[in-house]
């Protein structure tokens, strides 16, 4: 795919390449298997570093709009801090060189700003300020935490990310302080393997978090590692938007991002470990992400995630948290640009291309949808019909039989599918377009094409939320889109992630492949973002 950074970045691959993910490997972390066993470690080490993320079930307040004392916020912090501490001299065992740790992890959630205030850490600027907390500890006061991070990354001896809760001081003369004279953030801290804090990013987009304030700037988070180069630095809602997230990746050095997050899935288009993947692909970097476990509240889906292969973990079902490690490339490895040769011998790409080319003689055995305007009135039809996905309206047209190719419009954007299948299973299957803003917890505008597996088998049920599914398919779906931001997603029935086999740019359309699949199909999209409109 494409990799997606500036528009200048965007040309290097040009838009009529398409390009071929190869080698690829996905593994899943799962009960009584280690995430690293799906995929065999390649050669040269050295040009490789060991990540860890850990996913955290985390000891709450039982009730965090209460006031509490310093001393209690730090006894139930520490309680978080324990587990944080077994989970890197695990980690370390297994050679880990950095690793992440969940958003909100230590201190919790669902506070009010005043309620916050005993579990948040004085934060020195690390840019103004060299401290190693843990050599420091009576440097500044209410740094307990950082000392605790200080320390475990010094002893594991390796670099620390964590997200906690802070306090910054302000006076009435600047016009940005807050009425009780002090600013509070959601804040990731970077540790270097002796223990020096290196970096803070404090979190920009912030979603529903009464407790914190936005920084007046945007912090454009890089650190520096000797075993991986540049990483780069941001939190949970952030990945939906440009800045911090994309113009952190002008940088073309940036090669890889650290991610707490503490994520609430959203089927079928935004499950953690969807957004995960395929933001990595698209930007073509590793993302180490961590999130919270707490099923129950829908927060699950952490992982390793490469352009070409992705090691994971979610479950609804385990009650405890999980560590992932993997080993990864120092430079991700890119994607191979294969233009139309594929079209030679695959009959089935050739096909498409030549639907691309608008041969009538390739039609012949399709479903025809025109939903710029009346439908045609043939036998063969299918229905355009209107269903709410993930808040959205979406256009959606059914995709019936074992073969064919539907297509579907909403205002400038259409998606097409072209399918076959080796048998058709009893279940409902939609295409679906939406091409617009979108206004509900969050505002931000996304084109999307996206084959879904529908809740029931009417019409209404398309959009819903589901984890399981039996149909196989074989596709290509593509659209025309207005944006180079494009994230696919490709999810099975299991929780399972699928890699495209190919992706990219093909007569001004933007086109996912994909074949083999190893379960039934869930969802299959393409998820634009136009920042521009936002």
């Amino acid at each position: 795919m494409q990799t997606l950074l500036t528009s200048g970045a965007m040309s290097r691959a040009g838009r009529q390449l398409a390009l071929l993910l190869c080698s690829c490997c996905v593994a899943v972390a799962v009960p009584g298997r280690l995430a690293e066993e799906g995929c065999p470690a390649e050669p040269h080490q050295a040009s490789r570093y060991v990540a860890a993320v850990y996913e955290h079930r985390s000891f709450l307040s039982p009730d965090p709009l209460a006031l509490t004392s310093r001393e209690q916020a730090l006894e139930l912090m520490h309680r978080n801090l324990d587990v944080y501490e077994q989970q890197v001299t695990t980690a370390a065992r297994k050679g880990a060189q950095i690793i992440v740790f969940p958003e909100d992890g230590i201190h919790g959630f669902n506070f009010t700003r005043t309620s916050i205030y005993p579990f948040l850490d004085f934060m020195p600027s690390p840019r103004s300020v060299r401290w190693n907390p843990c050599l420091e500890p009576h440097r500044f006061n209410d740094t307990e935490v950082l000392q605790r991070l200080s320390c475990m990354a010094m002893k594991g001896e390796m670099f620390l990310v964590a997200n906690l809760g802070t306090k910054q001081p302000c006076h009435s003369s600047d016009p940005g302080c807050p009425s009780d004279g002090r600013y509070q953030f959601n804040t990731n801290v970077v540790f270097s393997s002796n223990g020096t804090l290196v970096d803070r990013y404090r979190k920009h987009n912030l979603y529903f978090e009464a407790a914190f304030d936005t920084p007046l700037e945007v912090d454009h988070t890089v650190f520096d590692t000797p075993f991986a180069g540049k990483f780069g630095v941001f939190t949970c809602f952030d990945i939906l938007f440009f800045d911090p997230a994309v113009r952190l990746l002008q940088d073309s050095e940036v090669k890889h991002v650290v991610y707490p997050t503490a994520w609430m899935n959203q089927l079928p288009l935004l499950a953690a470990i969807q957004i995960q993947s395929g933001f990595a692909i698209a930007f073509g970097i590793n993302l180490l992400a961590a999130n919270i476990h707490h099923p129950s509240l829908g927060m699950t889906g952490s992982g390793i995630h490469t352009p070409l292969k992705s090691f994971w973990h979610h479950s609804m079902d385990s009650p405890e948290g999980r560590l992932i490690t993997a080993e990864v490339a120092r430079n991700p490895p890119g994607l191979v640009s294969a233009g139309n040769a594929t079209g030679k011998t695959d009959p089935f790409h050739r096909k498409f291309l030549q639907l691309l080319a608008g041969d009538p003689y390739s039609e012949k055995d399709a479903q025809d949808v025109h939903c710029d305007a009346a439908p045609k009135s043939t036998t063969n039809a299918s229905p355009t019909f209107n269903s709410e996905m993930m808040y959205d309206n979406f256009t959606l047209v059914p995709v019936w039989g074992r073969d064919g190719h539907v297509h579907v419009c909403a205002h400038g954007l259409c998606c097409h599918l072209l399918y076959r299948r080796p048998s058709v299973s009893p279940e409902l299957y939609a295409l679906g377009v939406f091409d617009g803003l979108h206004t509900v917890h969050g505002t931000y505008y996304v084109q999307v094409c996206a084959l879904v597996k529908c809740g029931g088998l009417g019409f209404d049920t398309c959009g819903q939320e589901i984890t399981e599914a039996m149909g196989m398919f074989e596709f290509h779906l593509w659209g025309n889109f207005s944006t180079s931001y494009i994230f696919p997603m490709l999810l099975t029935s299991g929780m399972m992630l699928e890699t495209p086999d190919q992706l990219g740019w093909e007569s001004d359309q933007y086109f996912l492949k994909k074949r083999g699949l190893s379960s039934g199909l869930v969802t299959a999209a393409l998820y634009g973002r136009l920042y521009e409109r936002d």
